[in-house]
């Protein structure tokens, strides 16, 4: 487990058990990338600075450029617990701040279907660590997305079986409020697919370095060591830009581009212990001309390091790395043959087709294998 207490914010805050698990463990595999250097020294000289304060920052990029690592990182730099919010088009202000479910009493709950039932019992023994959300995601196996939906469809279910009689409410807050109120490291994922301007509004308003929410139940204000990470993938025409006014409230901003070239390789020996440096600079070659042709010819697809660690992982598994080369990287990119076409011939025109053709198994036809047990193959590719 590594340690960087340099850059820790509040030292002396007492973290429970639960929220312990939460702050990040970098993995062996992980490398410091300028960009967390960057960050984390910034937010570190700038922590008792008042208006100066940095605590929203934004990274914005492509799929697979190492934005939620990075916010990871930023975690376990930091000594505060992560936690995350994938946005969506329906988003509503109850996936903001939480929502208010009745009680249903225990008599009218043997009428409620299994799967509901076991959904409200988990609700009900709840003891408010975890977010609504995050129950039904456990308690039901969804995405966050269906799991906000099923939470409207109890408040429904809820209210029916109450019968009209005195009805006890509870307040589930939201991951949002849960990360707000107890000072953790918030990942807000694509915020930008939010349609709801008062969604919006209500998000903005949160973000403000002295801000606020107002619950059902009570006000809460911004804990001092919340930190907010946006991650959002870098535009393509047609898509919906970023909120101008939630990103006038980020103080740091990071553009998220594939790394060097030097960079990549050293992370993906990192990663899957392979060490044959010629074929994993012609691996990187081949995502990096990949990458600026999809740019290039308004592909949406994305060759990025996911696609390269998972590539070479296959190399060095035995796989041939042109045959590979289609199942891990350019059926990620797109299916579209047309486009798949004009992928190939970016790569003919640098001779990395034929280069490729000569790898089978990681290894040079001919040569001997440099592959070597790899006791690193830890945290997530």
């Amino acid at each position: 487990m590594q340690v960087h207490e340099e850059y820790y914010l509040s030292p002396e805050r007492p973290l429970s058990d639960a929220e312990k698990k939460l702050v990040w463990q970098k993995p062996a595999s992980h490398k410091t990338s300028e960009e967390e250097r960057r960050i984390s020294k910034e937010v570190k000289r700038n922590w008792h600075r008042g208006e100066m304060k940095i605590a929203n920052i934004l990274l914005e990029g492509d799929a697979g450029s190492g934005k939620t690592q990075l916010a990871k990182a930023l975690s376990a730099n930091f000594g505060l617990p992560y936690t995350k919010v994938t946005c969506f088009a329906d988003m509503d202000k109850s996936d903001i701040i939480g929502a208010i479910l009745p009680v249903i009493p225990s008599e009218q709950l043997e009428k409620v279907e299994p799967v509901e039932q076991s959904v409200l019992k988990a609700l009900y023994d709840s003891d408010g660590f975890q977010s609504a959300t995050s129950i039904l995601m456990e308690t039901l196996g969804v995405t966050q997305e269906q799991a906000a939906l099923k939470m409207k469809q109890l408040m429904k279910l809820a209210e029916r079986h109450t019968d009209g009689e005195a009805v006890e409410y509870r307040f589930y807050p939201s991951e949002i409020v849960r990360a707000y109120q107890n000072g953790y490291l918030l990942e807000i994922q694509e915020p930008n697919v939010i349609r709801d301007a008062a969604v919006l509004m209500a998000l903005n308003s949160a973000l403000e370095l002295d801000g606020s929410i107002n619950l059902p139940t009570e006000i809460i204000r911004r804990h001092p060591d919340f930190i907010a990470v946006i991650t959002t993938n870098r535009s393509y025409a047609g898509a919906r830009p970023l909120n101008e006014a939630l990103r006038d409230r980020v103080q740091h901003s990071e553009k998220m581009d594939l790394p060097g070239k030097e960079v990549m390789i050293e992370r993906a020996m990192a990663k899957t212990g392979y060490q044959d440096e010629e074929v994993l600079s012609m691996l990187a070659d081949a995502i990096m001309i990949l990458d600026a042709a999809a740019r290039a010819n308004a592909i949406k697809g994305v060759a990025g390091m996911r696609s390269f660690f998972y590539w070479t992982d296959a190399v060095a598994g035995g796989a041939s790395a042109k045959e590979s080369l289609y199942y891990k990287v350019l059926y990620k990119i797109t299916t579209d043959s047309e486009e798949i076409r004009i992928l190939e011939e970016a790569l003919e025109k640098h001779g990395l087709l034929t280069r490729l053709e000569a790898v089978a198994g990681g290894v040079k036809k001919n040569e001997n294998p440099t592959m070597t047990p790899s006791k690193s193959r830890q945290g997530e590719i």
